[in-house]
């Protein structure tokens, strides 16, 4: 594990007292009164290379600037009816807290289908919920638990994941490129849930490959997990799918207050309130627009995408020698769906 210097969290603060002023306006919004936090994990994203990890944060300020990231919580999606499907396709929500207070999302990879807009919304969603977690979700978390709280933790539920899931093999690319080069350590661990033997199988291949302080992030847990994760939350706090056993999680279960992928849900229903309210504080005379917000998309090679990219190799060379594959090249997205 990179340990982190006072020195070279010194020289990084000396860098970026050099920046230009749009760029320390934006950093503002990532930091939130505590820039040494920001220092200490983009040095370690950047295994503790001061010069490295300075051009990795200055790439993302400029990307934010360039992307106007700043004001993407006032841009909802528009309709509700767009909003809900997005929600329903790309199945992510937060049922609550760890006992130390690091918010619990969850994420349903097995079931997700991103197959009801275009790439550009979702990852306009993604964006927001991790904008939406930065400025207001860690913050109120800080507030409460009286302790600087800047990271959170993933439960991933592989149920009904099949070799289709590498239809989105290029959104999850995207997604985890971003995350990496803009929201670099801001996760502590991903706990796997429901898996599946092709993924079980795939990912005693892959967890070699990965790099050591990626490799210890992720703990595939037995079942449906949730006697490990009721060791760092309670039971109020465990998505849905981890609180019964059989045949795992479906898409809907039980109500859908308690459903954490939901719009109904109370997590988003104040995610989108915030981004709605926020809109009408910014532009309170015309109405929003219907349309996604573009963003530019990295094309780096980050540690992220190649955990993606080797886990979905992994997935076809498992499907070929069962006789279950397609070939990737007849695997693609849609770029331009409305």
């Amino acid at each position: 594990m990179c340990v982190i210097s006072e020195e070279a969290i010194n020289q990084f603060e000396a860098l970026m007292e050099q920046v230009d002023e749009a760029l320390i306006t934006t950093f503002k919004n990532i930091h939130q009164g505590c820039p040494r936090d920001t220092y200490v994990r983009f040095l370690t994203a950047r295994e503790g290379n001061v010069s490295k990890a300075h051009a990795m944060l200055v790439d993302s300020l400029t990307w934010r600037v360039q992307n106007e990231i700043d004001d993407i919580l006032a841009k909802p999606i528009v309709p509700t009816e767009l909003y809900r499907a997005i929600r329903d396709s790309q199945l992510i929500g937060m049922p609550g807290y760890t006992r130390e207070g690091l918010p619990v999302f969850a994420f349903g990879a097995g079931l997700s289908t991103f197959d009801k807009a275009s790439v550009h919304y979702y990852v306009q969603s993604h964006i927001q919920i991790n904008e939406y977690r930065d400025r207001v979700i860690l913050p109120a978390a800080t507030k409460k638990y009286g302790k600087h709280i800047s990271k959170s933790l993933k439960v991933l539920d592989m149920t009904g994941l099949k070799l289709s899931a590498l239809n989105q093999i290029k959104l999850l690319t995207i997604i985890s490129s971003i995350d990496d080069l803009n929201y670099p350590e801001k996760v502590v661990a991903y706990y796997i849930v429901n898996a599946p033997y092709i993924f079980s199988a795939c990912w005693k291949i892959v967890k070699p490959l990965l790099q050591e302080r990626t490799r210890k992030k992720v703990q595939v847990l037995s079942g449906y997990g949730q006697d490990d994760l009721l060791k760092i939350m309670d039971y109020s706090s465990l998505p849905h799918f981890c609180r019964r056993e059989g045949s795992g999680s479906s898409r809907y279960s039980g109500s859908s207050n308690e459903n954490c992928y939901s719009l109904d849900h109370p997590f988003h229903q104040q995610h989108y309130d915030y981004i709605k309210q926020q809109a009408l504080l910014r532009r309170p005379v015309r109405p929003v627009k219907q349309g996604s917000v573009h963003v530019d998309f990295p094309d780096a090679v980050t540690e992220g995408t190649e955990f993606v990219q080797t886990l979905a190799s992994e997935f076809q060379k498992f499907g070929k020698q069962n006789g279950l594959a397609q070939s990737l090249d007849d695997l693609n997205i849609d770029d331009h769906l409305a």
